[in-house]
């Protein structure tokens, strides 16, 4: 088992949680997506105060990579930096579609479903008919890497002739404006900061570590500052 800091500012959601191995120990979250910044940092001390653990303890620093939103994997990914230079501690970036991805898995389990023929779809609203996603199924295996697509009619139309498609997150309302089809299904699971302590856990044990001068957020397209 790990003592992982597991820390998630990558969309409108903000959620930071202590767990070891399947249990959460304490979490703190946070919807306004305007007060990310000033919620991490008082929200990881509150935290480990519950539990009553020094940060020194902890076994590694676990934050969501991205894609999503600027400012907000900025504001993730420098902390969990500052805090395993500090700390030294290794650190482990999560890809926010898969997060997203195994909320919709479990999420299936729950209900009780069969789900060995669905694909997972996660997106992320970019702005415009513009998503950022990608395709996985029941296992996790990445079918669609993660991209930034605009979509349209013939989005995934390759993909739905053999398969149902569970489609997630933000960008999903996009889609239900432009397809029609059988194997369409549409989802309003939710992810947190939970979801992604289960790929931390696993990232652990198999000791898969990122390089904490080098690692940077996944953005999927580059950003363009507009000036007068």
């Amino acid at each position: 088992m790990a003592l992982i800091l597991n820390i998630d500012t990558a969309t409108e959601y903000a959620g930071v949680c202590i767990s070891d191995g399947e249990n959460i120990l304490a979490i703190k979250e946070n919807r306004d997506q305007k007060n990310h910044a000033s919620f991490v940092q008082p929200a990881i001390k509150k935290i480990l105060s519950e539990v009553g653990i020094k940060a020194s303890k902890l076994d590694a620093i676990a934050v969501t990579q991205g894609p999503g939103s600027y400012t907000g994997l900025r504001v993730g990914l420098s902390t969990a930096k500052g805090l395993c230079y500090a700390l030294n501690k290794p650190l482990i970036l999560i890809n926010t579609l898969e997060v997203m991805a195994i909320a919709s898995i479990q999420d299936c389990e729950n209900q009780q479903l069969e789900n060995t023929n669905f694909l997972f779809c996660p997106m992320v609203d970019a702005r415009r008919m513009e998503v950022f996603t990608a395709l996985y199924n029941n296992k996790l295996d990445n079918i669609l890497p993660p991209c930034a697509m605009i979509l349209d009619e013939q989005s995934f139309s390759k993909e739905l002739i053999n398969h149902q498609i569970i489609f997630s997150g933000s960008g999903n309302i996009k889609m239900q404006g432009l397809i029609s089809h059988q194997n369409v299904n549409f989802s309003n699971t939710k992810h947190n900061v939970k979801h992604v302590s289960m790929l931390s856990q696993l990232r652990f044990n198999m000791n898969d570590f990122n390089d904490i001068a080098y690692s940077e957020p996944l953005y999927l397209k580059e950003f363009f500052a507009t000036h007068k």
